[in-house]
């Protein structure tokens, strides 16, 4: 994830405010913008907060204006969920309720056991939604593949064995999602 498009999109942020939130050359009511990424399958777990800063090259002279007008984070998950701990906290939880490989029960399990945030039916029903939607995607990921695979002329043994599907799968599945018929 390059930095550059999350400072062309704060930039967007703050000169979208012209005319809105500040007038002509009222400069100082512009108002602060945070800008919030989460990056995943990044080789280690990180954060960086990225903001203007001032450095004094020759004297120190106290300009007028903000420095704290831009504000980005940007997170980084590893595809591996780190061990529940201070240093990594928001990881943990973040990485755990985004997994792909967890299932509801496990995530709702550290929400509940590990954060101590009561689980109401609410937050729930939005971990199951969450859930079955990264499931969807896979699916239709998988399925893209499957296809696109029987188009360039795989057999379908061949996408099965590929897949770990069954042959019976693999047919269903090109059936379904091609307009071509097997």
């Amino acid at each position: 994830m390059p930095v550059s498009l999350a400072i062309f999109y704060v930039s967007r942020l703050v000169s979208s405010q012209k005319e809105g939130d500040f007038v002509n050359t009222n400069y100082d009511d512009i108002k602060r913008v945070f800008s919030i990424w989460i990056c995943m399958n990044m080789d280690e777990n990180c954060m960086s907060y990225i903001h203007l800063s001032k450095d004094d090259l020759i004297g120190c002279h106290q300009w007028s204006g903000k420095l704290d007008m831009l504000n980005i984070v940007m997170i980084g998950l590893s595809n591996d969920l780190p061990a529940h701990d201070d240093t990594y906290e928001l990881h943990r939880l973040l990485g755990a309720l985004l997994s792909m490989d967890l299932s509801i029960d496990e995530k709702l399990s550290i929400i509940e056991n590990e954060y101590e945030i009561e689980l109401e039916d609410s937050i729930r029903e939005d971990v199951s939604v969450m859930c079955n939607l990264s499931q969807g995607i896979k699916d239709r990921t998988r399925a893209e593949i499957i296809v696109n695979m029987f188009h360039k002329g795989f057999t379908l043994e061949q996408i099965a064995e590929a897949t770990d599907e069954e042959v019976n799968d693999v047919k269903t599945i090109i059936e379904n999602n091609s307009a071509v018929s097997v």
